[in-house]
């Protein structure tokens, strides 16, 4: 059996389809709140065992229930907003669930693959390596970051690291991403503009040296990512924390550009203050070093950025916008475990 925590929100959902497609139904899909909309419309189509809450999950778990059972746990929830500012609720979710896991798998001999975050790297200060020894120098910018953060070094501290495949996530963009609100990639927010405005707002920028909407990320199309998980799911032996982004910055007004190209329509790029809350905690630029993750010998060539918002756009045109497999079934279909 597969466990996927945050199997009903944006990226956990996408690897629920992704497996079904692959021809894998024996997944236990953990979640807060995932029965209800509209986060349940993320995977509602999909085969699998059974849903749980992640209280109960992790109350089973520990109490021997699901030992035997459990051939790979996917760690993909967290509470995901970069504007939290509760620490401990951060904590609780971010750090001490993880760690829970992560401790349980590893004595049980389950792999165990989980879902760090770019924003461990702050400002970028010191670069975007995700080598080792560089990680305990990192200072994230929010307390989002730092409970991301907070559970790789407890990791390299327990020399664990090299026994489970952790990712941290860049700009991650794509299907089943609609229940995240202000949480949501440009992409969505864009096309929503586009089509009631015409129009895509950006934030401008307070840095003098770099017009507005020239701030860079590296944004990733989220199949790309599904295809990274797979890869090493498939190859337990490669362990360790990677970088998961293109390996490439593009500004924002890049990818203003490709929504209105995927649309047919010409760019109309409106700039807006940035609210105070969040100047201090920025990022003006971000690009993944994917050296580390290429050593492992996976093929890695990420979707350019025009065609994955032409492929997402694609998915957003349709009645459903939601990924939904080939071999797709419904709730009734549940066995349980």
């Amino acid at each position: 059996m597969i466990v996927v925590t945050g199997g009903a929100g944006f990226i956990g959902s996408c690897l629920v389809w992704k497996l079904n497609e692959l021809g894998r139904t024996d997944i236990l899909l953990v979640d807060e709140n995932g029965q209800s909309l509209p986060k349940s419309l993320n995977w509602n189509r999909e085969k699998v065992l059974d849903y749980i809450e992640k209280g109960d999950f992790l109350k089973r778990l520990l109490r021997g229930e699901l030992a035997g059972k459990i051939e790979t746990l996917f760690h993909m929830g967290a509470c995901s907003a970069t504007t939290e500012q509760n620490r401990e609720y951060l904590y609780e979710n971010n750090f001490s669930y993880s760690r829970l896991l992560a401790e349980w798998t590893l004595k049980n001999g389950v792999q165990f693959l989980y879902a760090s975050s770019a924003a461990t790297y702050g400002a970028g200060d010191r670069g975007y390596c995700d080598e080792d020894a560089i990680t305990p120098h990192l200072t994230p910018l929010n307390p989002y970051g730092e409970s991301k953060q907070m559970f790789d070094l407890w990791l390299l501290e327990q020399g664990l690291a090299n026994r489970l495949a952790g990712f941290k996530f860049f700009n991650v963009y794509g299907p089943n991403e609609y229940h995240k609100g202000d949480m949501r990639s440009m992409v969505h927010k864009g096309y929503e503009q586009i089509k009631k405005e015409g129009r895509i707002r950006l934030f401008k920028s307070y840095r003098q040296d770099l017009a507005d909407g020239e701030q860079k990320r590296d944004f990733i199309y989220v199949k790309d990512v599904l295809d990274v998980l797979i890869w090493f799911w498939r190859h337990p032996d490669k362990r360790g924390i990677f970088n998961l982004g293109a390996g490439k910055a593009e500004s924002w007004n890049r990818l203003a550009e490709c929504i209105f190209f995927a649309l047919g329509k010409e760019p109309r790029i409106e700039y807006i203050e940035m609210p105070l809350n969040i100047r201090d905690q920025y990022q003006y630029w971000t690009q993944a070093d994917l050296s580390k993750l290429h050593k492992t010998g996976i093929h890695f060539a990420p979707t350019s950025l025009q065609d994955g918002v032409a492929d997402y756009i694609r998915h957003l045109d349709m009645e459903n916008p939601h990924l939904i497999s080939s071999n797709a079934g419904n709730a009734a279909g549940r066995k349980g475990v």
